[in-house]
């Protein structure tokens, strides 16, 4: 069963949301059903506070991997996507982009496969043999992927963002290097920095709304930085935010049966 939890936080003073509905959606990493409960609470919320408007929405990457169902993840994105129900632009991830450079150069990125791409694959119905594959073993599961993965989920996965910035909020996958303005941010960072980021105590003049890195079950806001990945694939919560110019509120859907 999957309940939900909210917890409100007041943002750093005079920090503006850009005048519009904002929710963001921390690492889904494969776990479909945290995210239809979590998609259905936020349209339910928005609904009831913004009627007739509609509101954005930032998934903030690592849609696919070592979760079970990373196929149906992408199939809901596209959906969603479609739908025109939200406003909703798709940051890419590093394991996004993982699985990007296996499907370009199977036998050079073999490695993601260890990094949870197995579990993609599988969520496919595309096996993967114990061990370490050769390059001929590489390049054929890479193959069997393409031949499973709908045209619409290769669309969707050359079309993810590398950051949206509205308000006094910057919405990125992993974070952004200190004291290097927005504009002038590496593809690199934004998908993979961990220490130098999240050790700073002000890296942006915006404040900075991630995933990539998490600790526990419960998100990080802190008055430069709100942290939302909350290990979804492990602790059965995943999480978002709803942000307004007041308050910022976490929004879980928590998978009851992990024991939370």
């Amino acid at each position: 069963m999957i309940a939900l939890r909210r917890e409100t936080h007041r943002p750093r003073h005079g920090t503006r949301s850009g005048g519009r509905p904002l929710y963001a959606v921390g690492d889904v990493h494969g776990c479909y059903d945290l995210l239809r409960a979590l998609l259905a609470e936020i349209n339910r919320d928005a609904a009831e506070r913004y009627p007739n408007v509609t509101p954005m929405l930032v998934m903030c990457g690592d849609y696919v991997d070592r979760g079970p169902d990373s196929a149906k993840v992408l199939t809901a994105l596209t959906w969603l996507l479609r739908s025109g129900a939200v406003d909703v632009t798709l940051l890419e991830g590093n394991h996004e982009a993982m699985l990007r450079m296996f499907i370009d150069q199977p036998a050079a990125h073999a490695r993601w496969l260890s990094f949870g791409g197995a579990a993609t694959l599988q969520s496919y119905g595309v096996n993967v043999p114990d061990g370490n594959p050769d390059e001929a073993t590489a390049t054929m599961l890479r193959d069997r992927l393409l031949d499973a993965m709908p045209a619409s989920h290769s669309r969707l996965l050359d079309c993810l963002e590398p950051m949206v910035i509205t308000g006094d909020y910057a919405f990125v996958h992993a974070g952004v290097q200190p004291g290097v303005p927005l504009a002038a941010q590496r593809r690199e960072d934004l998908l993979w920095i961990r220490g130098e980021f999240l050790d700073h105590l002000d890296p942006s003049a915006a404040v900075i709304v991630h995933g990539h890195t998490w600790k526990d079950d419960r998100a990080t806001v802190l008055p430069h930085r709100i942290g939302i990945d909350t290990g979804a694939y492990e602790t059965g919560v995943l999480t978002a935010l709803r942000i307004e110019d007041e308050t910022v509120e976490v929004i879980q859907a928590v998978d009851e049966s992990r024991g939370q």
